[in-house]
């Protein structure tokens, strides 16, 4: 579990890499020095698209040593949880907003040895934690709305660095080991402006990636992590 405990962690996200040539992609991200992947499950309702599948997410799993760091952007969870349980993934977040019990949702992927936790879309309040808190391993914060991603014109948040602080006072001041992760967009500014203990986990996408010179966009972000923790 160690890379967990690391600070300012990418966990590139799988689908804004090459999706013909996943398992060469995967071992590319491993030479980097990658430890995760970001895995985002859709089912084309919570959020209008679905790039992935969960046969393909299950084949990846067989071919890489990767951490599977799994998103699930989905209105009807129990199906998608159980089969990522089966998979054998490292973690879940799953969404509070069609979560009706968010509290046995954790308990549920705990009991599987898995780390749990809860996705937050931009509007939803984070006092839909109050009571979660502490049975959470991580919180995702999405930073643009889910599934719009490829509307030009989604921008982060206005909003975003208030939500990040406000989170992170939060967790501090009950004394919680809970990581921030951020997904939406994440830019190498968003990086040095949260990577320095405002937030825990970057999830990368074609913002910070070239999937055609995965090397060459690493070799970048391991130089901006090591000017933003030191």
């Amino acid at each position: 579990m160690g890379v967990w405990n690391e600070k300012c962690i990418f966990s590139p996200s799988l689908i804004c890499l090459d999706m013909c040539n996943l398992e060469s992609q995967a071992k590319a991200l491993e030479r980097c020095g990658v430890k995760m992947l970001h895995v985002d499950i859709l089912d084309g309702h919570f959020s209008p698209s679905m790039p992935l599948g969960l046969d393909t997410v299950r084949q990846l799993r067989a071919k890489t040593n990767l951490e599977f760091d799994c998103h699930v952007m989905v209105t009807a969870q129990d199906y998608f949880v159980d089969e990522l349980l089966d998979i054998g993934v490292q973690q879940i977040v799953f969404h509070a907003e069609t979560q009706p019990h968010i509290d046995g949702m954790l308990n549920r992927i705990h009991a599987k040895g898995v780390r749990a936790g809860v996705a937050l879309k931009p509007a939803t309040p984070l006092s839909a934690l109050e009571y979660a808190l502490e049975k959470c391993d991580a919180v995702l914060l999405m930073l643009i709305n889910p599934g719009y991603a490829f509307m030009k014109g989604e921008k982060q948040v206005p909003y975003a660095d208030r939500k990040i602080r406000e989170l992170r006072e939060m967790i501090d001041r009950r004394g919680l080991d809970t990581k921030i992760e951020l997904d939406g967009r994440i830019s190498p500014q968003n990086i040095e402006d949260w990577g320095g203990g405002a937030a825990d986990i970057f999830v990368t996408g074609s913002t910070c990636l070239n999937r055609d010179d995965l090397p060459g966009s690493f070799e970048k972000l391991n130089a901006l992590r090591q000017r933003v923790l030191h």
